[in-house]
């Protein structure tokens, strides 16, 4: 079975849909795959429920999603650094489900694993828990999360064989394995393709069976959020 696709937009193309579940991968602007989001954003697709840690930047990863208002409402953990965002959910024009940073990222595992739900004493006692149930264990109380099964997840790695297994950069693994994992179809955007079996087994950071397609950027923008320098002294 071949799993490399030509293009991103081949490697959406009859699996993304208006009013969809899709998880994206990535933390901050980091391990986010970049050609998969333009692609979702050419495609027209409209009404989109995302799952990912925050919206990118403005002009840059899901931020442009929200430029065209495809996305109808994002399940986040950090809204920080999109102006455009932060207006549109002010403005009541985007719904938000504020989620604990551990929780979503257990969500996406939960979900991946065939867990439907978790308690968890994260949001106890706030906004979070409302209309949740709650239960004690140990005399400790708390707070039943449902998992998550987006339709689609876009995630992005560093290597992938032609099976696809995954290899990713260090940090840009983040939310990405978890969003992997949860997708009922995971499509993957890699820097390298190599021949399947040159990835050494221990070095497998995430099994080809969660991945279904495959495509090559090579040369991704790789943006930085915030540029921080000092003087050399």
């Amino acid at each position: 079975m071949n799993k490399v696709y030509p293009s991103a937009a081949a490697a959406l193309e009859g699996i993304v849909r208006d009013g969809q579940l899709i998880a994206v991968g990535g933390f901050g602007l980091c391990g986010i795959p970049e050609a998969l989001i333009d692609a979702l954003r050419d495609s027209g697709v409209k009404d989109l429920s995302i799952i990912s840690n925050n919206a990118g930047v403005d002009g840059f990863g899901l931020g442009k999603l929200l430029e065209t208002r495809q996305i109808r409402k994002m399940i986040s953990s950090y809204v920080g650094e999109n102006k455009e965002f932060e207006r549109q959910y002010l403005a009541g024009e985007l719904e938000l489900e504020f989620t604990p940073q551990g929780t979503l990222a257990e969500k996406l595992r939960a979900g991946g694993a065939g867990i439907p739900a978790f308690f968890t004493k994260t949001g106890v006692g706030t906004l979070v828990a409302e209309g949740k149930e709650l239960r004690q264990f140990d005399g400790e109380t708390y707070v039943m999360e449902r998992a998550l099964n987006p339709e689609v997840a876009l995630v992005k790695a560093d290597v992938a064989d032609m099976s696809g297994n995954l290899r990713f950069n260090k940090t840009a693994r983040n939310f990405n394995p978890a969003a992997a994992m949860a997708g009922r179809i995971c499509v993957v955007e890699v820097e390298r393709i190599v021949p399947t079996g040159a990835i050494e087994p221990d070095d497998v950071h995430l099994p080809g069976i969660y991945v279904h397609r495959i495509v090559h950027n090579p040369t991704p923008e790789k943006r930085i959020e915030k540029r921080t320098i000092r003087d050399r002294k």
